[in-house]
Order: structure tokens, then sequence, then C-alpha cells
């Protein structure tokens, strides 16, 4: 998820290293008899994150719907349904949202009814709308936390929405537990149909799952660059079966043949970073190790691209969905405004060898440790 309620990673280039241990508090081996418990079952293309009776089938590769909030070119309506609908018909059928992401939930609710009149039964079955809740920090009441799902599930026009994925932004208030608590009975009700989280890190999410709150998943921030999630996070996913949805996984566009051999040091002779999501992941790439290594990095996957026949993001989501405990990983699309539907797709043959894994791992070696530089998932939001 990215939040776009505050300026993110823009203190970046003034951060101290940050002494972590590799877990905050001593990751539980035993939870209670009713505690939560988590399976997915990854198919090529399709992944069913579980929690008891829950269950949800996403499409591995989810298309990323902030670009519709302002920043990266005006949307037009039509268009962009119009574009929705390529991407469910290429099999990329399960979209990422938020609250606060401008006309997202409504453009969905437009793409949903044109799929139910316009495809048959067993195609509207495949088609997933995930959403956020990005509350303030008020008390979280019943009824506030019911009347907020109920103005996503009218623009969504879904009875039910798919996955509602929380976030928090203060942990010092845990009524982020009475928020997930009122989540859950929203999900007894038939409001909800999956619980989960967004940018919760380890201690966090170790605490949520204490509380027996059925999370099916946490949606952070993972790329080939950013391996945080990796260190601790994926240590209790594979304990609970909690699944990792991640984003910024193609950096905005970085991790492309766009800004291969480029040096955005010198006036024009880059691609312009003109978009939200360019700006914070270059911010990423200084905290890393800067641009020099950065490129080291384009080269060594374009080598790797070229010996599969694929583009360089295909090989960095791959890279990515690879890793333990990743369910799923975002590429935000532009929609009505730019497409990548065959490198998408291109994601579900690609099979990276020892060689290619190794070759990457090479350079990474390379660059800083994130978890020291920034923190643990979703601290980027949360250090002043």
């Amino acid at each position: 998820m990215a939040v776009t309620v505050h300026p993110v990673c823009s203190h970046l280039s003034s951060f101290h290293p940050v002494r972590t241990r590799l877990t905050t508090r001593p990751v539980s081996r035993k939870f209670g008899a009713n505690s939560v418990r988590c399976d997915g079952s990854i198919e090529t293309q399709r992944v069913t994150v579980k929690n008891g009776n829950d269950s949800l089938d996403i499409c591995r590769v989810l298309n990323g719907m902030w670009q519709t909030s302002g920043g990266w070119g005006r949307i037009d309506r039509n268009d962009a349904v119009e574009a929705m609908l390529r991407y469910a018909d290429a099999g990329l059928s399960t979209f990422d949202m938020a609250d606060h992401y401008g006309p997202a939930e409504d453009l969905y609710g437009i793409f949903i009814n044109r799929v139910r009149r316009e495809r048959p039964p067993e195609f509207v079955d495949k088609v997933r709308g995930l959403t956020k809740w990005v509350p303030p920090p008020v008390k979280m009441t019943s009824n506030f936390v019911r009347e907020s799902i109920n103005v996503s599930r009218k623009r969504m026009d879904v009875a039910a929405l798919d996955m509602l994925q929380f976030h928090w932004w203060d942990y010092s208030n845990t009524g982020y537990l009475d928020a997930l608590k009122h989540l859950t009975d929203l999900k007894e009700e038939g409001k909800i149909k999956t619980v989960a989280l967004t940018n919760f890190d380890t201690e966090r999410l170790q605490i949520i799952l204490e509380n027996e709150i059925p999370v099916v998943s946490n949606q952070v921030q993972h790329s080939i660059v950013d391996m945080r999630p990796q260190q601790k996070m994926a240590e209790l996913c594979q304990l609970t079966g909690v699944k990792l949805i991640t984003y910024g996984t193609v950096m905005g566009g970085l991790l492309s043949e766009k800004f291969l051999d480029t040096n955005i040091a010198i006036p024009f002779s880059a691609p312009p970073l003109n978009t939200p999501s360019l700006q914070k992941y270059k911010r990423m790439v200084d905290a890393w190790g800067g641009w020099s290594l950065f490129q080291t990095l384009l080269r060594t996957l374009k080598t790797v691209a070229t010996k599969h026949g694929v583009s360089i993001p295909t090989v960095a989501v791959k890279y990515v969905l690879d890793q333990p405990a990743v369910a799923g990983s975002m590429v935000g699309v532009r929609l009505g405004l730019s497409e990548h539907i065959n490198d998408s797709n291109a994601v579900f043959s690609l099979v990276l060898d020892e060689d290619d894994v190794n070759s990457i791992q090479e350079v990474l070696k390379k660059g800083k440790d994130l978890l020291r530089v920034i923190g643990d998932c979703g601290d980027e939001y949360r250090r002043a």
C-alpha cells in the first residue's frame, strides 16, 4: 500500500542507522488453541489466502490503483474502466485500492457492474477488489468502523468487501486492536470476506495474532532493493501462515529499461522523476546504496531478462514472488494512460535459475541493510 495522507520517505536521506534486533520481541512458537493459523495454496497464477473458514483466491500479480489518486496524469473514467476490463480479460483480475486513492473505489464499482452485465458468471467469480481503510486517530467504536466500511461497500457496489486491509498510524494508541475486532465482527456479519493488514510491523503482527484476530495477509513494501520483509516479517509469516502482499515491487518504474544506463545527476540525461512513486522510490535507492549501485543492479537484471526474453520489471516481480511468505505482488496501473499486461503475464511462465538468483544477490550484498537504516516494515510511515 502506498499511503498518500502524509509525505512518505522524504527524510530517508537524513536517516541514521537504527539498532534493530532481528526480532523486537521473541517470536512465540506456541499460540493458543483458538489462535490464528492461515494457509496458502499457491498455483502458477493464483493463490488462496486462508484462515479457518475465511478464504480468498487472488491473482499473484495485482493491479495497484494508487495511480488513480492524482500525480500520474489525468484519469478519464471511461478509459480507466475499459482498461480494467482489458486487464481482467487477460487474467489479471485482482485490483488493489484504498479509501483515499481518489476515485479508485468508485471506478471499481463501475467496472464490476460492467463485468456483471457483460461477462459470464464464472468470469465474475474470478474478479477481486481489495481495498484498504486508513482511519484517523479517533476512538474506534463499532458504529464508526461500521459506517466507514459501509462507505467503501457503497462506492465499490458490493455486498461484501473481498478483502479489507487495515492501516494504523500510531502504535502507542492500541485502538488498532479495537478496530480489528470490530472489523472481525463485520466479517462475521458477511460485510467483509477477509480481514488483512497493511504496513504493520512484525511485533504488532504478532500481537494481533495473539489477540486471535484472523488476519490473512499483511501488505508491505518489498522489492529487490527493499528486502526488509525477509529479515523479520517472513519468519513470523511462515510460522503462522499469514501471507505477504507486496507493493513497490518495481519501484514506481525505476526497475525498468527506461532508467538503465542513465545519470540523473546530469540534467535531461534521464527520464524525469515526475510521479509520486518515482520520487518516493528514488529516495529508497538513495538510502540503499545510490544511483551508481542501482545501475549495476539494473544491468544485472537486464542480463537476466535478456536471457529469458522478458523485461526488467518481469524479473523484478518474479524475484519477489519467489521469496518466502509472498502470496502476491503489486504492479501499479495507470489506467487509460499506459499498460503492461504482457509484462505482468510473463511473470507466470518465468523461472529464475540458480545462476540468475546468484547474480542478483551478488549485487544486493553491496547495498545497505535497510532494516537498520529505516526499521521494520511500515516504519517509513512512522518515523519522524
